[in-house]
């Protein structure tokens, strides 16, 4: 086979603002956002400083190859992904762009959808039998199967790669959080190369009806005692102002659990020094699980005060997050908790239901002792695991970075100026450049890439958001599309959000189910929830929370909680 060399083509300065979508789902962690959620407000932001690196990088003198070679890669095919009639997955926009500009051939080994199961089940019986495996596997989903590839043993230490081969802009958005490696290590190397998501994207801001505290005369609430002020009044003053007593104060739903992406409970335990349903950081250092710390059992009685006052609803263990929600935007609660992106879904629908309805972004209040605490957003949504026989695995990562250096936080003037590709993202009618989906037909030619969206520096988003929050001059053509498309109220929640990061715990553990919680994790969650809802609804004191902790630990969470900090010593040395 005649040996592939390879010319270097002077490039163009390249810039450009890419066409992104603001609110993303945060597929595999913390951050559920809906698929009708992504639809809405830009999400990567830019800074002065990456924005001339961008610039400086684009003047460097781009690798091509010739004769062409062929990456051969994997990755599931969700319903979102649409294409132009005569394109496809293996021929398109980007593709063919990745040929022209690199020299490189993307071609799947197989096509299977991500709906039921399909890409999972096909990928699984192919390591089953052997098969032979492709260059690249880009997936987010079922971590189990992540650990199967990576324990196959047919994956490279791509943390090596990485070091050697990456960009200076894609290792500084990795540094961030380099916690993001830790799912996907093996024996202190990093087998996986972690697929970077917006940080802070799902972390959660207060949402009150504005014009009910205005009715009210209430003030902010700044602390647990001022907030249920605001829900007393909520609950029994009749804000809606129909003579009818059919409000109350907080929308919550806990039917999938406390500590969610949306109508969200996990920052009352975080005025406790908790979350729930996480592993947390202790004070000396080692893991603990939340849900058996003695913040817990504070946030249950104030949940049972709540409860027994009126302020939450009697249906919250049979809502899901959605459907909490909704008693917001009908109209029936004051308060909801969730992420900074909510003015573009749900919470538009309040204004459906009452034309002079009013919400605002609050921060999250302390509580007695001064805490404050909120789930995180993990940085990374997905892993890249590349195969120990491919011939150029260089050559992912020259395809890679010139899309963290040039579309993640492109400058202006050049080729993602508009979009990823004019005529599929974007569209020139009459000298204007159009960027709606009645113009374009809505095709996003960034879900084509191998990482599903492009590249994205998770720090960005956040930051131009709370900088247009503030008033100041949108000066990247990325600020000014998010100044057009986000809403005042988006801009404040982002602001807050930001200026309460120092409040976020994240989950710690993210490695694979430890051995004792794969034969007990059932019951012990079962546990968990029972023992939770008895007390929330008063049906069980607030000290049976103790009897609970004897029992979960005696049936495996001791034996759990050692295994879990284990791995985090392992982790954590194998990354330093």
């Amino acid at each position: 086979m005649k040996e592939n060399k390879r010319k270097l083509l002077p490039t163009m300065v390249l810039a450009g603002v890419m066409s992104l979508t603001a609110i993303t789902t945060a597929c595999g962690n913390n951050n559920n956002a809906p698929d009708n959620a992504n639809a809405s407000t830009n999400a990567n932001a830019s800074n002065a400083p990456a924005n001339n690196a961008a610039a400086e990088n684009a003047t460097n003198e781009l690798k091509k190859y010739d004769p062409p070679i062929t990456i051969s890669y994997l990755r599931p095919w969700g319903p979102d992904v649409t294409f132009k009639e005569g394109e496809d997955a293996d021929n398109n926009v980007h593709t063919k762009w990745a040929l022209d500009k690199f020299g490189i051939q993307l071609k799947n080994q197989w096509i299977a959808p991500s709906t039921n199961n399909a890409f999972e089940t096909k990928l699984r019986l192919s390591l089953a039998t052997n098969e032979k495996m492709p260059d690249i596997i880009s997936y987010r989903g079922d971590f189990t199967l992540v650990r199967e590839l990576i324990d196959s043993g047919r994956f490279i230490d791509a943390g090596e790669l990485f070091d050697k081969y990456a960009s200076q802009t894609w290792k500084d958005a990795m540094n961030e959080d380099p916690t993001v490696w830790y799912p996907y290590m093996e024996d202190g190397k990093r087998v996986g190369i972690p697929i970077l998501d917006y940080a802070y994207n799902g972390d959660p801001v207060m949402w009150i009806r504005e014009d009910w505290m205005q009715k009210l005369g209430l003030p902010a609430p700044k602390t647990l005692a001022d907030l249920e002020k605001v829900m007393d009044a909520f609950t029994n003053q009749d804000p809606d102002g129909n003579g009818k007593k059919d409000t109350y104060g907080l929308a919550i739903g806990f039917k999938n659990w406390l500590n969610t992406w949306m109508s969200d409970a996990g920052w009352i335990f975080g005025m406790y020094g908790t979350q729930p349903n996480q592993w947390n950081k202790a004070a000396d250092g080692t893991l603990e699980y939340g849900s058996v710390s003695a913040g817990s059992k504070q946030a249950l009685a104030t949940l049972q005060s709540w409860m027994s006052k009126g302020y939450l609803p009697t249906e919250a263990g049979l809502y899901d997050e959605t459907k909490a929600s909704e008693d917001f935007t009908a109209g029936k609660a004051g308060i909801v908790v969730g992420p900074h992106w909510m003015p573009a879904w749900p919470l538009e629908d309040v204004k459906k239901n009452n034309k002079d309805a009013q919400y605002k972004a609050y921060a999250l209040p302390a509580g007695p002792d001064g805490k404050v605490g909120r789930h995180g957003t993990t940085n990374s949504n997905g892993v890249v695991l590349i195969n120990a026989e491919m011939e150029h695995p260089e050559a992912f990562f020259e395809y890679q970075n010139y899309l963290f250096d040039q579309f993640a936080n492109p400058p202006a003037g050049g080729e993602f100026e508009n979009g990823m590709a004019e005529g599929y993202d974007w569209v020139m009618v009459d000298g204007e450049v159009k960027k709606d989906a009645a113009s374009t037909g809505g095709f996003a030619p960034e879900k084509y890439t191998l990482t599903f969206d492009g590249a994205r520096i998770p720090g960005l988003n956040m930051q131009v958001l709370a900088k247009l929050a503030n008033g100041e001059e949108a000066t990247t053509p990325l600020e000014k599309k998010n100044k057009l498309s986000a809403t005042q109220p988006l801009l404040e929640a982002a602001k807050i959000v930001l200026e309460q990061k120092d409040a976020v715990m994240p989950q710690m553990f993210t490695g694979a189910p430890t051995e004792t919680m794969q034969t007990s994790n059932d019951i012990l969650t079962k546990m968990e929830k029972d023992t939770f809802s008895q007390i929330i609804y008063g049906k069980a004191s607030v000290d049976s929370f103790d009897k609970f902790v004897e029992k979960w630990k005696s049936s495996g969470g001791d034996k759990i909680t050692q295994e879990v900090n284990d791995w985090y010593k392992s982790v954590s040395a194998g990354a330093k």
